[in-house]
């Protein structure tokens, strides 16, 4: 399974749209997500045996999305994601409420 797979399947039951990197649909509120580092972690000789790959979730609501910003937190800390920071935004020129989240993810061996 992809690491873009298992996102998209881990956030499956906050019952909004996923997506990676762009929504290009007509609901108000949604998720896009993309990748933003990766590197390796762990090394063993001169071989990577772990390798850390850096997601950050962006969470897009015309509306209250509090209940969603702490769904998709929670979502994605039970799939085995760690939580590094979040931040909140408000887009001016969309009336658009922006919650952005950034997750890491450690892989062993291939996922």
């Amino acid at each position: 399974m992809s690491l873009n797979s298992l996102i998209i399947n881990t956030l499956k039951p906050a019952n909004v749209p996923t997506s990676f990197q762009v929504y290009s649909g007509t609901t108000s509120t949604y998720i896009t997500f993309f990748e933003y580092n990766e590197m390796g972690t762990s090394f063993a000789e001169d071989a990577e045996q772990t390798e850390r790959r850096s997601i950050q979730v962006d969470i897009w609501s015309k509306g209250n999305y509090a209940a969603l910003v702490e769904q998709t937190k929670a979502l994605m800390i039970q799939a085995g994601f760690t939580r590094v920071d979040g931040r909140e935004f408000y887009e001016d020129d969309t009336k658009t409420f922006h919650k952005i989240y950034r997750f890491y993810y450690e892989i062993t061996g291939g996922i």
